[in-house]
């Protein structure tokens, strides 16, 4: 699948530092990746396209693309992929509903995500890979599942066994109630009879009347939803990747399930070295959510008017692993901010700018501290001073590593 256009990325003089990133599987801090020897892989987990992108997804994609930037500044290779559910329960119901083909309906939705991307300048996967076109890679690693003997049959569905992983939990860390009261509000079924344990998540799907469906040896069906990620992981990216990302929504069950997968397909652990979540965006006291319908989308927003480097700065004022509410209040003071950076960059004259660059980058290399990360910038631009290259380093500093284009 076509991912978006790539943004040219300046180059930014003076000493990179190495990136610490919080793991959500160790509770603490990590630097990633551990050593300058290969590329810097990274695996983001997409959209499910039934609805454009809101707040919460671009926070997301834009939190991981300062990753992609500043592995890039420290001299890294990325090696970046992102899957979309391009065939889902969720898309499926839409569809029913709106009376839309499936998968028009997809696509749809997929190209005002990758407007959006290129509005909000994030950097493209090298694949971007939906499920349609991964099922060949789905159906492999059930094999494989099944090889190992993590896999059993209920009534013509496939479900994975959780506790063929000895490792199964370690992500999270919740204990069993919790883990089974998300595993019920996030798409699984712990009351399905025939199960031997309630949180077995299924793999393949035997085909339902009046829902797609394609040929496999497990018979005609769809893959579940977990299978995916740990398929076009595992193929692209291998074993041990540095990033496996996303919503802390997908904490549990996904990013326990998938890895869990992949750990019990190869026999190799762990599948990522560390596990980096976004924190949910919301909208009047909830979370921002497509089945809650509660919805700022940044496709409206820009058809509003809205600059999307100012979409982008609200988004950066907030730490990722924060919850926060948005409010048009976020927006108009990212535009104040983002009128006053260019302002100062068009006075041709400022301070040293090589101490804000070295600021810049200190704070967003310490677990992306985007708050500080601005301060940086905000100092600068209402301090006068007189070199005339400052204004041309911050303006590649603030593109280079922030994404925003002054």
């Amino acid at each position: 699948m076509q991912a978006w256009t790539k943004p040219e990325i300046p180059v930014v003089p003076g000493p990179a530092r190495r990136l610490r990133l919080y793991d959500t599987a160790s509770g603490g801090p990590v630097e990633v990746p551990p050593a300058a020897d290969g590329p810097a892989r990274m695996y983001v987990c997409g959209i499910t396209p039934y609805d454009a992108t809101h707040m919460g997804h671009a926070a997301t994609y834009v939190t991981f693309d300062l990753i992609n930037r500043l592995w890039r500044d420290a001299g890294y290779d990325v090696h970046y992929t992102q899957n979309i559910t391009d065939v889902d329960d969720p898309l499926l119901e839409r569809a029913t509903a709106t009376g839309v083909e499936w998968a028009d309906l997809a696509e749809r939705e997929i190209q005002l995500f990758r407007d959006d991307m290129t509005a909000l300048r994030v950097i493209p996967p090298q694949e971007y890979v939906g499920v349609v076109e991964s099922i060949p890679l789905v159906v492999e690693r059930i094999a494989e599942l099944q090889r190992a003997g993590a896999v059993y049959d209920v009534d013509g569905d496939l479900y994975f066994a959780v506790k063929a992983d000895p490792a199964f939990g370690s992500i999270s860390s919740y204990d069993a109630a919790t883990m089974l009261a998300l595993f019920g509000e996030r798409g699984g079924d712990p009351d399905r009879e025939g199960k031997r344990d309630p949180l077995d998540c299924l793999v393949w799907m035997r085909e339902r009347p009046g829902e797609p469906a394609w040929d496999s040896p497990f018979g005609r069906g769809r893959p579940g939803w977990h299978i995916e990620c740990s398929a076009i992981a595992l193929r692209y990216l291998g074993m041990t990747i540095d990033v496996q990302g996303g919503g802390s929504d997908l904490i549990f069950p996904h990013h326990e399930m998938s890895a869990s997968e992949a750990q019990c397909a190869t026999g190799e652990y762990p599948f990522a070295r560390a596990y980096v979540h976004q924190a949910m965006v919301g909208l009047d006291g909830e979370k921002m959510s497509k089945s809650k319908g509660n919805l700022v989308l940044v496709s409206r927003e820009r058809q509003a008017g809205s600059d999307p480097m100012a979409i982008r700065l609200a988004l950066l004022a907030h730490h990722y692993r924060t919850d926060w509410f948005w409010t048009d209040a976020d927006l108009l003071e990212a535009q104040k901010r983002l009128d006053t950076w260019r302002g100062a960059i068009a006075r041709g004259t400022g301070p040293d700018g090589t101490a804000a660059v070295d600021a810049l980058r200190s704070a967003l290399t310490n677990d992306l501290d985007t708050p500080a990360a601005l301060a940086a910038l905000d100092l600068w631009s209402e301090t006068n001073g007189e070199d005339p290259t400052s204004p041309a380093l911050i303006t590649q500093a603030a593109d280079a590593l922030l994404g925003i284009k002054l």
